[in-house]
């Protein structure tokens, strides 16, 4: 390039140095070395004319041969152009593949702006959304799905779990939505067709509630036979111990069968748990005398209430939630240790907790515990009456009034169980205090 540079600057010392040499022979210098000037400068122009028709006209005419700098600018333009043409087809075949690879793909894929506008979307979005092309490209996502849920779900901030719905132009499916943020606030919602999963979820909802509903009356009358044979002085003595095991298994029966149909109920209801005012500290108060009464409990059962504010939801489902955790914590504490309930609020929301210093249960086990019948120790639980039902039954309880379920453990020093609610869930005690005058 330096070489180039250096031929063309002699190249235009010799054109001056011709007209200066003219000038002492012939005239005027100046009217020499301007001449010689205009000849150089309408070469040059002459030259940029050329490569500016070969830019405006590249695709129908071949490069100007020109040589000196003017050749190596063209050479270098040839060479970016060619570089520009290779990168712009390998974009344009990998945009093609990536566009053959989701359509082919059995989930849709809508890819959404930073303002949720649609962009682009494959023929399965299409099929299960009711989606057309391109009269629906730029169109804000929930303006065309207008289920009220979506809508808060895209205008949230956890799409860790995808949303079920069922959409307008496919009333008979059921879709599974996930927002997958990426880039510069663009994102992908991925629909999925769930209808079969949900059906099948149905029916063994249907089939478990039928099923216990079916067997509480065959269980009932078993129940009371036993109750009779128990108390019958005429029974043979040699009887008297199976009986008691008999009796105390359709004991378990009624319990598993109770909380199938609690589980059942709580997993058939739509939408959120109903908004009465519940005095959680008194109910509390309740639960501590009740655990204080058992003849198998550990030395210490404390409650601290550090705030007199109540809940708004359902008495039922949230004393049976709380129940079961204060249950299970007594289950699973030696006689010497202790059980903690804690009732408190703060600027994100609202808590209770139930703590032991028991047995602890190893960290794998924790992501599983809320799993209808899963037990960490199943000998040890059917040796203490559980049915393992009474963490799903918290998890739903929860999930209907907006909350969730924590767990943290360490094997042999004990768990915390503690329950998150929304602070829309909050009854301030003066409220409550108002609404009990």
């Amino acid at each position: 390039m330096a070489s180039m540079w250096t031929f063309a600057l002699a190249r235009l010392a010799g054109i001056l140095i011709a007209g200066l040499c003219a000038g002492l022979l012939i005239g005027p210098i100046w009217l020499w070395l301007l001449a010689a000037a205009c000849l150089y400068l309408g070469w040059q122009l002459g030259n940029l004319y050329r490569l500016d028709r070969w830019l405006r006209l590249r695709s129908q005419i071949d490069p100007p041969n020109l040589g000196g700098i003017w050749g190596d600018v063209i050479g270098q333009v040839v060479r970016l152009h060619r570089r520009k043409q290779f990168h712009k087809q390998r974009l344009v075949q990998l945009y093609r593949e990536l566009r053959r690879s989701t359509a082919a793909l059995p989930d849709g894929v809508i890819i959404l702006s930073p303002q949720h506008e649609i962009v682009w979307f494959n023929r399965q979005a299409a099929r299960l959304l009711g989606l057309k092309r391109p009269v629906d490209i730029g169109l804000r996502i929930d303006n065309l799905i207008r289920a009220p849920e979506f809508v808060r779900y895209l205008h949230g901030d956890d799409f860790a779990m995808p949303l079920i719905i069922r959409p307008p132009v496919h009333a008979e499916l059921y879709l599974a939505l996930q927002l997958v943020p990426y880039g510069a606030g663009q994102s992908l919602l991925l629909a999925r067709d769930v209808t079969r999963q949900m059906r099948l979820e149905a029916m063994r909802k249907d089939f478990v509630a039928n099923a216990s509903h079916e067997l509480r009356t065959p269980l009932t009358v078993i129940s009371g036979y036993l109750d009779v044979l128990a108390d019958d002085p005429s029974i043979d003595e040699a009887w008297a111990g199976p009986i008691r095991d008999m009796r105390s298994q359709a004991q378990r029966m009624n319990t598993i069968i109770a909380d199938l149909l609690e589980l059942s109920r709580l997993e058939s209801t739509d939408g959120e748990a109903v908004r009465e005012p519940i005095d959680v500290p008194g109910m509390l108060e309740r639960m501590q005398r009740d655990a204080l009464a058992r003849t198998d409990r550990p030395r210490q059962i404390v409650l601290e209430l550090d705030t007199e504010d109540g809940l708004f939801g359902s008495t039922q489902e949230l004393e049976s939630a709380f129940t079961n955790l204060l249950v299970n914590g007594i289950k699973y504490t030696p006689s010497e240790g202790m059980v903690r309930m804690r009732w408190w609020a703060d600027d994100e929301g609202v808590y209770f907790s139930v703590s032991d210093n028991g047995i602890g249960i190893p960290a794998e086990h924790i992501p599983r515990l809320t799993e209808r019948f899963y037990r960490v120790d199943a000998g040890r639980s059917r040796e203490r009456g559980g049915s393992g039902l009474g963490l799903a039954i918290v998890k739903h309880a929860l999930q209907l009034h907006g909350g969730w379920l924590d767990v943290q453990s360490t094997e042999g020093k004990g768990s915390v169980f503690t329950c998150h609610f929304p602070l829309q869930r909050l009854l301030p005690a003066s409220v409550r205090a108002v609404a009990r005058a």
